[in-house]
Formats: structure tokens, C-alpha cells, sequence
């Protein structure tokens, strides 16, 4: 039986050629992923590791707790720690750091990087070791820094050079005294980084005579173990907490490898979906082998083989289909992997050098999803052969589904789908993050149901087709039969591509319902023309409002700042506004009292007001972070939404508690609106600075569907892997419907249809599948999105559906084409067939 089955599947290569095809791209898509993971976080923890070459022990502050308070104050580690340091035994030196937010614009006036990965820090003396000079020399006072290598290259930057920055405060204009390389990851990234001498970069980051942290390195023949212990003795305790570098860079690793698992389980969610669709055709392609071969399986069983042994061997047959999957996808995996790091590459990332990894694990995972999942995708067709009765199989009596199986499974499919409907509509009552899993369950038994019920819906659905096809002629109409003559075979073709269709529809009604509701939310709650902010998050100085509140043509100005609080026993965020004008800024639905805030009267968002019990009039006792106390009473009730929400208080009231005010943004109000001159006098008056951003609503709504965009397009680019392997699906179920249908093609051609009808038969139903599985896929997708919306409408109150009627049109003509182009070799080899041979083909 062995050989047999070697033997069956050298002579049907070219029929598994498509199911090889399917199989390899599921497996690439998968070793390609882990190929790139791997790979990124070997060369990302290679590189954090030279970052801790010079640090064989760290010592960073600890939090200080001593009147309850419930964040703490860290330690300070002055110039005192510093030299106690570098004195105890096994040491040879130590350096003090000191890091903070640096905002470096390119030559352009373009802040480098997002913000989040612009940062600066000190050079030790005349030579760090941290950071090796590769031109210049180290930097004295204000008006020097030194910037990276990466930086340099990226932006043109030279030694000589004045580039513009800020740390948080005034725009600073320094020269480049030198250029130093780092295998900082903030940098690989893409952001920037600039050293100060040791005192200047204390003085900006509002650190003087302090240090985040003391890297202390161990003379030879010290372990860091050892220097470790001395640091703990010598030390005070309480103050400092000491780390050794071979601890930090197995932390760092672990960050890592913590921060790669969101993208490779991302990747391989996409991977699981191409090879949950390739399973489709490995079981299609074998039931049509198997019905092909029906005679061959009789004998078989006419001589002797027993069920088990007729199901092995197909068994066997998918074994080595999968084998050869694997090793091939195996290896185009090793090349989508380098190519994925070179894309990165290419659109502006900068990735650590390193070698490419390929794991015994990934090896495993290859081997191990290219041969189950072919082998379980096979053994329902296997166990089938060998159900055939031997004497119905010789004399060429097909068994057909019976009545009673047909009922069965439709009676299943009508179950799992009226289960799937129920359970995602009863999540779209429900709140939140609790709906996610009950809605996640629907879908799954749903697109079950749909898919167990294909065949019995394919008939109506293809029959609604048959005007259409009328007008093909005799090709047409024999095309609307062949489509529902297997409406098993059809439903396994369709239901490929459906699945793909139905993931990209329900992106897509998100993607763009969100946008909607973002864009609404934004034009509700926001009556001011700007919003200012710092480009990394971090908070702004309260200089910043006074500068803009007496700008030419600003008539309305508000802070908004987060301040902690104690009521009623737990931590509440207090917002500070300017009470006088947060009104004519915002436009805020009232439910209860009015939107008035000055003095002891605050208004709060309705989940608030919730959960205390608050309505208009209600008064209640705030803590101050400075400990001090006072009642405060609710003038109003409002509906708060993700940009605006919380208690609010005017900073009259709140600043003289806070011990070092700071705002999270700026709202601002001019004459004119929102217009270039309006913003460029805002810019200009804050100093051209690159830390802040200056954006009015429009800008807004542009950065958030700049991120929807780039989300579609990734999910796009890799939900395509399952379009591929659809259209794969039906070239291989055409190829082998033609092969099956040799003689009846024969005949048609004898009795006077020409080749170019049997070339638009093909390509006729190639499409009706397509466009059917099309049909069913766009409206899962658009069931499922607006579910899903539903389920978010419970957050965002501004949720509205948007149908992308454009683009659910564009992806049904994506479905058409995939069907025409699926067809152009299986049609060609058609309309080639020797009639006279294949009339006497069996």
C-alpha cells in the first residue's frame, strides 16, 4: 500500500502541484514570521547587550514612602553616591547618567522620529566609554552637543553644524561638536539622541547635582556579582537599588521578547487564516482525487486491502504532499523573513545588524504545519474511499449524498448559524471588553454554520445568476449547471475565498465607522480652532498658554492638567481648566445643572458622577496632593467622551496645591479660525519648537486615519496570502473539474461547440464561484462589522455605521477577477482537449 500510494502520487503531481502551492504558502507565511521575529529580537537583544558592556553594576533610586504618600518620591543620587560609588573595593570607575526628553528637528525644521524616541543625555568627561567618538570632540556648556551616527546620516547633519532642539522649555540652537555611534534601540528605531556635558544636561532635564543612575565597572577580575555585594554594603539603605549588567541585559532581552510576541502573534493570526482556507482546497483536491480514482480503490478492495489500509494510503499520499509543502515553504519562509527585515529597512526603520535566525523550533513549526495540516485535511476524503462498496465502485456507480446526509447537514449548518447570529447579537448588548469573547465565539460558529450550509444556499445564489448568463448562450448555461452540479465542490471553492472576503469586509466597516465617529467626536466636543501639545506626551509648561493667550488674533485660551486627588477614599485625576473661557472651547452635552467651573464649583463627566453618586448640587470633600482639603460643589453634569471627560476645576483654584504645575495640552481660539497664518503665528510664537505640536481639528482626524489607513493596508497586505491561496483553490478545482470532464467536454466539441465556447464555459463558472463566494463573503463582513461596531458603540457614544459601498463594490470586482484569471489555464488546457481522445477517455 506504501508504494501504491508513492506511486498514485507521482502520477497525479501535476493535479497536487496547487495543493503543494497552498500548503507552502501557508507554511512560508508561518516560518516567515517566526524567521523575522527571531531575528529581530536576536539582533535587537544583541544590541542591548553591547548597551551594558560598560555597566557591570547599576545603581538607580529607590521610592521613598515616608508619609503615605501613595506614588512616592524617588531618592536622589547626588555627587555624594557618585563618589562613594567609585570608591568601594572591585570598583574602577564610575559614571553618573542623566537622561530627559530632547526634541531635534532635521534640517527641514522636522522633528526627528514620533516624539516618543527623541532623547538626550550626558557625555562623561572628555571620553565616555558609553559612547565612542567617531569625529569631533566632546561637548562644553549649552552651545555644544554631539548627536548619533544614524541621526547624521539620516538627516545630513555634520560636525560644525547648528541644529535646532528643546528639551522643554526655549528653543535651543547648539553646535555639533561631534558625532558619536550607539546601539541605543531608540535610535535603531529611527529617533534621535543627543549628549550635553555632564552639568548642561543636568540644568535642562531640571536634574541639578542629581543622576537617574550611576553605572559603576569592575576592575579585572572583579565579577559583577561581587561588586554588586560591596555597592550593598557600602550604600545606604533604602536609598538605591543595585543591578548587575548581565541582569539588566536579560531583562532588556525579555522586554524584548515581550514586545515582539504582539506582532508575531499578529502574523501568525493572519498565517492560521491562510492555512485554515488552504484546508478547504487540500480536502477539495482530494475528494475530487478520490472520486477520480474510484475504480483503483475498488480493485484494491477487490483484492484484498481492507478500509484501514485504502484510508492509510491516502493518508500517505497527503504525508508526502505535506513533506514537500513544508521543505519548500520552509525555505521561501528563510526568504520572506530577509525580505521583511529589508522592507522595514526601506520604509525608514533602522534595524541592528545580525544574522538571519532559523530555529530548531521554526524548523518544527514548518514540518509540523505542512504535514498535520494536510493529513488532517485528507483523512475525511480517505475515510470516505474506503466506504465505497467495492462491486458499486467497479461498476462505475458513484455514491451520491444521500437524502438523509444532506438533511444532516443542513440541519447542522441551519444550527451552528442560528447559534453564531444569536450569540453575537446577544454580545452587542453587552459591555465593552465582556462582549469580546461571546462575540468572538459567534463568529466562529457562524462562519461554520455558512460554510456547512454552502451548498445548499449555492443553488439559489447561482441561480439568481442565470439572466445574466442567458446571454452567454449555450457556454452560459452550461456554466450555471457545471457551477451547482457538485454543490459540495462549489461550496469548498467559494467558501476560500469567502473567508478572505469576510475578514477584509468587516476591517473595513471598523476602519471606517471609527474614523466617522473620531471625526464627529472631535467636531462635538472641540469648539477650539488648535489643540497644542508636547510631540512625546510629556506635559508643557504653563509659560506655554500665557505665550499663546497673548498672541495676535488669539481670543480664548484654556490648560487642560491632570492633577491627583483623594475622594471618598480612592485616587480621582482632577482636571484643571480655565473656568472662564473651557465653555466657549468646548461644546459639551449638559445633562444635569450647567458647564460651570470657577471657584468651588466643578462640573464632572456622567461616569463619574456614576459611581459617587453625584447630581447637580451635590457637594463633596477633595484631598490635594498637598494634603490640603476643601468641599467642592457639582455645578453640572456632562457627557464626557474619549477625548474629554473627567472632574473639572478651575487652576485658580487647583495651582496653589500643585507643587509643579504642568499642562497636558492647550486648547486656543483666534478671530479667524483655523487658517496657515492662524497656526504659523501660534508656531512662531512658541518658537518654531520641534517638542510641540500645533494642530487644529483637522489635523486631528488626519493623524488618526493616517493610522487606520496604515492598519487596513497591513491587514490588506496580509489577509492577500488567503486571497492567493482561494484563487489557488479554484485554479486546482477548474484544472481538476476539466480533467474529470474530459469526455463530456469531448462530446460538447463533437456536437458542434468550438473551442472559444468551451474556453467561456470555464471561464463562466470560474467566475459565478467566485462572484458566489464574493457575495457571501462581503455580507459575513458586513454583518460582523456592524456587530462589532455595536459592541464599541457602548464606549464612544459618537459610533455611527459607514457602509463603504466604493469599496465593498471594488472587493466583489476583485472576486470577478480572481475568478477570471483562476480560469485562464484550466480553460486554455479545456479548449485544447482531443475531442476524439477524450470521448474515449473513461
Amino acid at each position: 500500500m506504501f508504494r501504491t500510494a508513492l506511486r498514485n502520487v507521482l502520477a497525479h503531481k501535476a493535479r497536487l502541484l496547487m495543493t503543494v502551492l497552498a500548503v507552502m504558502l501557508g507554511v512560508a507565511f508561518v516560518s516567515g514570521t517566526l524567521v523575522f521575529t527571531n531575528t529581530i529580537s536576536d539582533a535587537y537583544r544583541k544590541s542591548s547587550a553591547k548597551g551594558f558592556d560598560q555597566v557591570d553594576v547599576a545603581v538607580r533610586p529607590k521610592y521613598r514612602d515616608a508619609r503615605g504618600d501613595e506614588v512616592g518620591r524617588l531618592n536622589e543620587l547626588d555627587r555624594a553616591v557618585l563618589d562613594e560609588s567609585a570608591r568601594v573595593p572591585g570598583a574602577a570607575r564610575a559614571i553618573g547618567i542623566v537622561t530627559g526628553f530632547t526634541a531635534m528637528a532635521d534640517k527641514d525644521g522636522k522633528l526627528i522620529g514620533d516624539g516618543f524616541q527623541s532623547q538626550g543625555g550626558n557625555y562623561w568627561g572628555a571620553k565616555d566609554p558609553r559612547y565612542p567618538l567617531v569625529g569631533g570632540r566632546a561637548p562644553k556648556g549649552r552651545d555644544e552637543i554631539l548627536i548619533d551616527s544614524e541621526t547624521a546620516r539620516r538627516t545630513g547633519y555634520e560636525v560644525g553644524d547648528t541644529v535646532r532642539l528643546s528639551v522643554d522649555g526655549p528653543v535651543l540652537t547648539p553646535e555639533i561638536t561631534g558625532i558619536f555611534i550607539t546601539d541605543d534601540g531608540n535610535v535603531a528605531a529611527g529617533g534621535s539622541l543627543a549628549l550635553f556635558d555632564t552639568a548642561t544636561a543636568q540644568q535642562l532635564f531640571g536634574k541639578r547635582g542629581v543622576y537617574d543612575e550611576i553605572a559603576v565597572e569592575a576592575k579585572p577580575g572583579v565579577t559583577q556579582a561581587a561588586l554588586k555585594a560591596e555597592l550593598d554594603k557600602a550604600l545606604p539603605k533604602g536609598l538605591a537599588e543595585t543591578t548587575t549588567g548581565e541582569r539588566l541585559a536579560d531583562d532588556q532581552a525579555e522586554a524584548i521578547t515581550r514586545s515582539m510576541s504582539g506582532l508575531r502573534q499578529g502574523l501568525l493570526v493572519f498565517a492560521g487564516i491562510a492555512l485554515f482556507v488552504g484546508t478547504f482546497i487540500i480536502a477539495n483536491t482530494f475528494t475530487m482525487l478520490v472520486a477520480q480514482r474510484t475504480r483503483e480503490l475498488a480493485l484494491l478492495r477487490a483484492v484484498g486491502a481492507s478500509r484501514r489500509q485504502v484510508t492509510r494510503s491516502v493518508l500517505i499520499e497527503a504525508f508526502v504532499v505535506g513533506a514537500a509543502a513544508a521543505v519548500t515553504g520552509l525555505l521561501a519562509g528563510v526568504g520572506i523573513g530577509a525580505g521583511l527585515r529589508s522592507l522595514l529597512e526601506s520604509l525608514g526603520e533602522t534595524v541592528p545588524d545580525g544574522p538571519l535566525v532559523v530555529t530548531p523550533g521554526t524548523v518544527g513549526a514548518a514540518f509540523a504545519v505542512g504535514v498535520l495540516v494536510t493529513m488532517l485535511a485528507a483523512w475525511l476524503p480517505g475515510r470516505r474511499a474506503a466506504k465505497i462498496p467495492p462491486v458499486a465502485a467497479m461498476s462505475s456507480v458513484h455514491a451520491q449524498a444521500t437524502a438523509k446526509s444532506l438533511v444532516l447537514r443542513n440541519t447542522l449548518g441551519a444550527l451552528c448559524s442560528a447559534a453564531g447570529v444569536a450569540v453575537v447579537l446577544a454580545a452587542t448588548t453587552m459591555d465593552g471588553s465582556d462582549g469580546q469573547a461571546p462575540m468572538g465565539l459567534g463568529a466562529v460558529l457562524l462562519i461554520i454554520g455558512v460554510f456547512i450550509l454552502t451548498p445548499l444556499l449555492s443553488r439559489p445564489l447561482v441561480a439568481a445568476a442565470a439572466p445574466v448568463l442567458r446571454a452567454f448562450g449555450t457556454a452560459g448555461r452550461l456554466a450555471r449547471q457545471n457551477s451547482v452540479r457538485n454543490p459540495r465542490r462549489t461550496a469548498a471553492t467559494a467558501s476560500a475565498l469567502m473567508i478572505g472576503l469576510t475578514l477584509i469586509t468587516g476591517m473595513t466597516v471598523m476602519a471606517g465607522s471609527l474614523q466617522k465617529s473620531i471625526d464627529k467626536m472631535a467636531a462635538a466636543a472641540i469648539q477650539a480652532d488648535y489643540v497644542v501639545f508636547m510631540a512625546n506626551g510629556n506635559e508643557l509648561s504653563p509659560d506655554v498658554e500665557r505665550k499663546l493667550s497673548r498672541t495676535d488674533g488669539v481670543t480664548a485660551t484654556s490648560p487642560l492638567r491632570n492633577a491627583p486627588s483623594r475622594i471618598d477614599g480612592d485616587t480621582e485625576y482632577l482636571t484643571g481648566v480655565d473656568g472662564a473661557t473651557i465653555g466657549e472651547l468646548t461644546d459639551l452635552e449638559v445633562d444635569d445643572g450647567s458647564f460651570e467651573v470657577g471657584g468651588a464649583r466643578v462640573v464632572a463627566d456622567t461616569d463619574t458622577a456614576e459611581a459617587h453618586g453625584w447630581k447637580a448640587g451635590s457637594s463633596f470633600t477633595v484631598a490635594y496632593e498637598d494634603g490640603e482639603k476643601q468641599r467642592l460643589t457639582v455645578a453640572g453634569v456632562y457627557r464626557g467622551n474619549e477625548m474629554i471627560r473627567g472632574i473639572m476645576i478651575d487652576t485658580a483654584t487647583l495651582a496653589p496645591h500643585e507643587s509643579d504645575p504642568a499642562d497636558m495640552q492647550v486648547m486656543v481660539k483666534t478671530s479667524d479660525g483655523a487658517s496657515g497664518a492662524a497656526k504659523d503665528r501660534l508656531e512662531k510664537a512658541l518658537g518654531t519648537n520641534p517638542a510641540i505640536k500645533v494642530q487644529d481639528k483637522e489635523d486631528i482626524s488626519d493623524e488618526i486615519a493616517q493610522m487606520f489607513t496604515l492598519m487596513l493596508n497591513m491587514v490588506y497586505g496580509l489577509l492577500a496570502m488567503a486571497v492567493i491561496v482561494a484563487v489557488l483553490g479554484v485554479i486546482n478545482t477548474l484544472a481538476m473539474s476539466v480533467f474529470e470532464r474530459s469526455q463530456e467536454i469531448g462530446m460538447l466539441r463533437a456536437i458542434g461547440l468550438d473551442r472559444r465556447g468551451v474556453k467561456r464555459m470555464v471561464r463562466l463558472e470560474s467566475l459565478v464561484i467566485s462572484l458566489f463566494g464574493g457575495v457571501l463573503g462581503i455580507g459575513l463582513g458586513v454583518f460582523f462589522g456592524w456587530a462589532a461596531g455595536e459592541l464599541l458603540g457602548t464606549r464612544m457614544a459618537t459610533y455611527e455605521l459607514v457602509l463603504p459601498w466604493g469599496r465593498m463594490g471594488l472587493f466583489l470586482l476583485l472576486a470577478a477577477v480572481v475568478g477570471v484569471l483562476a480560469a485562464l489555464w484550466p480553460a486554455r488546457r479545456a479548449a485544447r482537449l482531443n475531442m476524439l481522445q477524450a470521448i474515449k477517455a473513461e
